[in-house]
């Protein structure tokens, strides 16, 4: 896994509408209670493996380190949810009081999901910190990219909402652009 961590006062507010396809989509965020998170599931969270990342510590790590892109023998399909968690079971795992879930919306089709977590006990990412949120998941329809940008914006948003000053995510060395959208 692969862990980043942004000062929420170095990200900017939201901005919706969002470019795609050199169309202007307009795209609605919706903050959404745990009981409608059967839509968020089926928002797929799927990413083509074709490289890693592997980690490379420079001067043993005082120095930084350096992701190098290694390609994989044979390209396949990661599927997130194929494990058989779902977002709809976070609730019966997790107190998810202080929870944020959304959905971006293009008129009736969710077009990506996020969920955010602060200030939750037994989420360890969280550090037991009631100042750093987790962005916990973020998704997006492949034909729908971009709009991962006005999620993220709103998650981070949301987390100043709730007097968080970082917010924590959690990629892995598999998914690439995952890791470039956070660079």
């Amino acid at each position: 896994s692969l862990f980043f961590c942004a000062s929420l006062s170095d990200l900017p507010g939201r901005v919706i509408p969002t470019m795609l396809y050199n169309e202007i989509m307009k795209i609605v965020i919706e903050q959404i209670s745990s009981d409608r998170l059967g839509e968020y599931d089926r928002v797929p969270q799927k990413v083509e493996v074709k490289a890693i990342l592997q980690v490379e510590l420079v001067e043993h790590g005082l120095g930084g380190i350096l992701l190098n892109e290694i390609p994989v023998e044979q390209p396949y399909i990661k599927d997130y949810d194929a494990s058989g968690e779902l977002p709809s079971d976070m609730p019966s795992r997790f107190d998810v009081r202080n929870w944020g879930f959304f959905l971006a919306m293009d008129g009736g089709i969710a077009a990506g999901a996020a969920t955010v977590a602060y200030d939750t006990t037994g989420v360890f990412m969280l550090e037991a910190r009631r100042d750093l949120s987790v962005l916990w998941d973020i998704r997006v329809r492949p034909e729908y990219r971009g709009v991962g940008i006005p999620l993220f914006r709103h998650a981070a948003q949301w987390s100043r909402e709730h007097a968080c000053k970082q917010m924590k995510i959690e990629t892995q060395n598999v998914n690439l652009p995952a890791c470039r959208f956070y660079q």
